[in-house]
């Protein structure tokens, strides 16, 4: 038999467990940040051709959660890293309701700009980064004010298009994805399905010779679409399920097999957890990171 004392201690325990486990994961957006690294050798991608990639995606710019202070120690940080080359992988804008203040784009942008590599930086849209113009979703076009503020910052943003870039003396392609999920439905605007501005094969029909290609795609769902001629794709957006327990996340809005991490598919596939948050600003099991792909390397993969 339980005594009452001890089922009393029990529940108090259980319950100051709970507590803690809220309190970490409200505080886990704000003080937590790590550097997730990737250890890849594409098949085809070339010997003597060393890459360090530094991917940051998912800010979700916002106070208190994603001040601009806190995106400047982000950019310091992934600065440090010394990548090649960094690629911004959309969803700048918030993600939820519950701030303090909205970060006008200028700003977040601005900081951003600190961001350096040899091989430049190079950025695509979010889906958020679409649905906050609401001038972009009743006229059905951009571009949206986020592409114009990273524009402004010195930041090229991608959309279905693509750069050739090269180290070492060999060469490779970036491309970058059109957001496959830029217009949501809303009546008062117009009767359409959710839509994406996302053209795969007009992208990779700009890569004009065989040079391995890295794609960047905010949602990592193309991926089923993605054939080996892309050595790399680079995702965000599922934030990891913002909970993630045991290798598992409970909600992953592009389903399990690609909540989060280094993929083997038709080509490698990384989806980053991202920075920020949307919907609640809680993270569990999935700290927000900055990652970095090394490729070439003959270490094997981290997940």
């Amino acid at each position: 038999m339980v005594s009452r004392r001890h089922f009393l201690k029990f529940m108090g325990g259980l319950g100051a467990l709970g507590v803690s486990t809220t309190a970490y994961g409200f505080s886990a957006p704000v003080v937590r940040l790590r550097v997730a690294r990737y250890h890849i050798s594409p098949p085809k991608w070339p010997a003597g051709l060393p890459l360090r990639i530094a991917a940051i995606a998912d800010l979700h710019a916002c106070d208190p959660w994603m001040s601009l202070d806190r995106i400047a120690a982000i950019v310091e940080r992934t600065n440090a890293l010394t990548p090649d080359v960094i690629v911004l992988l959309g969803d700048y804008v918030a993600g939820h309701r519950h701030v303090t203040r909205f970060i006008p784009a200028e700003e977040w942008a601005g900081v951003l700009a600190g961001l350096k590599a040899p091989l430049g930086v190079h950025a695509v849209l979010g889906n958020h980064d679409w649905w906050d113009d609401k001038t972009v979703q009743r006229e059905g076009q951009g571009p949206t004010v986020a592409r114009r503020a990273l524009e402004a910052a010195g930041i090229p943003v991608y959309e279905n298009d693509v750069a050739r870039l090269s180290k070492n003396g060999h060469r490779f392609w970036l491309a970058g994805l059109g957001d496959q999920l830029a217009y949501m439905p809303a009546r008062r605007f117009r009767p359409l399905k959710r839509i994406g501005v996302d053209d795969l094969g007009a992208t990779l029909a700009k890569v004009s010779d065989d040079a391995p290609v890295i794609l960047m795609a905010h949602e990592p769902d193309i991926a089923s679409r993605v054939t080996s001629r892309v050595a790399l794709q680079l995702s965000g957006h599922t934030h990891g399920g913002q909970v993630r327990m045991l290798g598992w996340s409970p909600i992953s809005p592009s389903g399990q097999q690609l909540a989060y991490g280094h993929i083997r598919g038709k080509c490698d596939v990384v989806v980053s957890g991202g920075l920020g948050c949307s919907i609640m600003p809680f993270r569990l099991g999935v700290p927000p990171e900055i990652v970095l792909v090394t490729l070439g390397s003959a270490a094997p993969a981290v997940a």
